[in-house]
């Protein structure tokens, strides 16, 4: 197993190396100067110069980018041209926000997509199933904003019952921390409990045909019995996978979710960062992103050895 994780871990420095390359050059590439945003609307063609050559921006854009990787490997990712602040006090202040909601919205996701995904399965055909499946395709065609500015409008304005936007922190109280994440969690937790379900769906169904699990009821086990010891155990692994890779889909959720409900997190962070072409903290950000997608990835890779002993071999 060490020299598995080994082999994988060697492996994501050439993902990440080409994630840095590549968003180091599209900050570059796109329209819009650092300099002249922090300098203002009155700033002389002399002043805008002046900072950019404080900011290094002046420099070839490959010697840029050796001086930016060679602070990462170091430890240092840099001073953010807009908070005046090093870039890793900001994330450390901002990734308390974004772990509450993903944890929460990846639990409540789980916890209901897998349950209706089964049951859809186990009811296959009937009214039951059509309407998880209903709810599915209707959750993941509506943009995450939309059902946000929805949750907001009728939860929260018209009957309400939990606060518009905002967060606190849980240092600050339970009660407060909770009930500013339920609208967010939520709005976020549809599209990943579509996505969820439907695979959950499929991979029951598949695994309820097979012949071993015929075999179990031609010996006269209950209708549970088959269900947990022998249909979701085999079913596992697409499921997992489908919750690995829907990772990608949170991230990219969490930051329209932060902006939408005013969530001081690193998605909002992010938005900021890149309105204000603060190239430090957009670069590091992502690349922080990237390395827990990785590293999640790594770890569903490694539970699959654990869910069906075959692949270890």
């Amino acid at each position: 197993m060490l020299p598995y994780i080994g082999r994988r871990l060697l492996a994501t420095l050439p993902v990440m190396t080409v994630v840095a390359v590549v968003v180091f050059m599209l900050l570059r590439l796109t329209t819009g100067d650092p300099a002249a945003i922090i300098a203002g609307d009155n700033a002389t063609s002399q002043d805008v110069a002046a900072i950019r050559s404080k900011l290094g921006l002046d420099r070839p854009i490959v010697q840029q980018f050796v001086i930016w990787v060679g602070s990462v490997l170091r430890g240092d990712l840099g001073e953010s041209f807009f908070f005046k602040k090093q870039v890793s006090e900001l994330i450390a202040e901002r990734v308390e926000p974004t772990l509450a909601l993903a944890t929460c919205t990846l639990l409540l996701a789980v916890t209901l997509a897998v349950p209706l995904g089964v049951l859809a399965a186990w009811r296959r055909g009937t009214w039951i199933d059509r309407g998880v499946m209903g709810l599915s395709v209707l959750g993941f065609s509506v943009p995450v904003f939309v059902i946000g500015y929805v949750l907001i409008y009728l939860v929260a304005i018209q009957l309400g019952w939990l606060p518009v936007q905002g967060y606190q922190r849980l240092a600050d109280g339970f009660a407060g921390f909770i009930q500013r994440l339920i609208l967010p969690s939520i709005a976020l937790a549809i599209i990943y409990v579509a996505l969820i379900a439907r695979i959950t769906r499929t991979s029951v169904l598949e695994v309820l045909n097979a012949d071993h699990v015929r075999t179990a009821r031609a010996k006269g086990l209950g209708d549970l019995t088959v269900l947990f010891r022998h249909v979701l155990r085999n079913a596992a692994v697409p499921i997992v996978t489908v919750i690995g890779l829907g990772v990608a889909l949170l991230i990219g959720g969490v930051v329209v979710t932060e902006s939408v409900f005013s969530i001081p997190g690193l998605g909002r962070l992010t938005v900021d960062a890149v309105l204000a072409r603060d190239y430090p903290t957009v670069q590091a950000v992502i690349l922080l992103f990237s390395v827990v997608y990785v590293l999640i990835n790594l770890v569903v890779d490694l539970s699959y050895t654990f869910l069906d002993p075959r692949i270890r071999y």
